[in-house]
């Protein structure tokens, strides 16, 4: 069977997940067959020209008529367009994949878990990081209690696109359309992986309270007249002056702390301000029998510690063929990218969705994240610790 998959989105998220489907089939030869059937925009000509250059076979300028007529549908579009699109292809009985984070508000993410729980076919929340091949490798020390009982987890996510007061303005600084700024962009990632790797209730737990900060250091930024094609997956796509200015409504910056079931402590931040960072999330895990490192920066790299030995950390290089995925791709010692995280997530969902089964992370998964999300803005706005409920 050949499923017909149709994509909502065609800039920054539904390029990476179109280069993901069309390297599917030749590096992992038993995923399903698929048939990139339709992308789903507004703009009719750069639709075409998208379609043509991802390798799409038709174009559909209104979602509705496409969510029942394909075998899967994957909602890449900006974060206000999330619940509306996927409730209906769910309610149409359609798989749905979404972009994270699953809403931008946490009863749009309430609808539709609950919408995706009724339909009963798979679903999934993208969070890709969970399959970067290290990140693989570090879940499989802490499920063997090679760390021990965990006492700190820390989780960071820094990048600087927005240092430049100049830089212009897009639905990311809305919150409207995007729900919150880093704390949803960079902020849910943390969270996901963070749960994947400690929320097991023998090792940290599911994060219980939080007490978070959010912080906006520019509070308006120019529009321009044509939105940069690479802009982070601005599809606002209005004419407008260059000297228009246009108020930011969500957070440049968070952090928080975080208390889990098990009485681990964790800190948490991300910022699109942090100056010399380009795409740093890193990940540390300190436990009674030893800790472990990540950043996405070195994202082939894994920094163990083991407290017997006492000599340090040891780097990790997670590329031999016993490793997660990379007996895909290349021989032993030749790294990984960013993109390839979208080709093992795009064959774990689709697989089970060929199978009709379940599939991690999944809507629940991305409710999880917004809960935590929508406490930590919650205790921004008290000024005390909140439950996460």
């Amino acid at each position: 069977m050949t499923l017909e998959v149709g994509v909502l989105g065609y800039r920054f998220m539904g390029k990476a997940h179109a280069n993901a489907l069309s390297r599917l089939s030749m590096f992992f030869p038993d995923a399903p067959d698929i048939e990139r059937s339709v992308l789903v925009g507004r703009d009719e000509a750069a639709l075409s020209d998208a379609a043509d250059r991802l390798g799409f076979e038709s174009i559909a300028t209104d979602w509705e008529t496409v969510v029942d007529d394909v075998d899967v549908f994957y909602n890449l579009g900006p974060n206000h367009v999330h619940a509306e699109p996927s409730i209906a292809a769910l309610e149409a009985g359609t798989p749905v994949f979404c972009e994270k984070p699953l809403a931008p508000t946490l009863e749009d993410a309430e609808r539709m878990a609950d919408v995706a729980d009724e339909a009963g076919v798979p679903n999934g929340t993208a969070f890709n990081y969970r399959f970067v091949p290290a990140i693989q490798h570090a879940k499989g020390l802490l499920e063997a209690g090679e760390l021990g009982e965990i006492h700190h987890v820390r989780g960071r996510y820094l990048q600087d696109w927005l240092v430049d007061p100049e830089a212009p303005w897009s639905w990311r600084n809305d919150a409207k359309m995007a729900g919150s700024g880093a704390l949803g962009d960079l902020g849910a990632h943390t969270v996901d992986l963070l749960r994947f790797l400690v929320g097991d209730d023998d090792l940290a737990g599911e994060m219980e309270r939080v007490s978070g900060h959010l912080k906006t250091f520019v509070d308006e930024r120019p529009v321009e007249s044509e939105t940069p094609a690479e802009s982070r997956g601005n599809e606002d796509g209005e004419a407008v002056e260059h000297d228009e200015m246009r108020a930011v409504t969500v957070d440049d910056a968070y952090s928080a702390q975080v208390e889990f079931e098990n009485g681990a402590m964790g800190t948490l931040e991300a910022s699109r301000f942090a100056t010399g960072h380009k795409n740093d999330h890193t990940i540390e895990i300190h436990g009674s029998k030893g800790s472990l490192r990540f950043s996405l920066e070195r994202l082939n790299e894994l920094e163990v510690l083991r407290a017997d030995e006492n000599r340090g950390y040891e780097t990790v290089l997670v590329t031999d063929e016993s490793d997660p995925y990379v007996d895909h791709w290349w021989p032993p010692g030749h790294v990984l990218g960013w993109e390839h995280t979208f080709v093992h997530e795009n064959y774990e969902f689709l697989s089970a969705v060929a199978a009709d089964d379940t599939f991690e992370p999944s809507f629940a998964d991305g409710l999880a994240a917004q809960r935590v999300l929508a406490a930590i803005e919650a205790s921004d706005e008290r000024g005390e610790w909140v439950s996460i409920n």
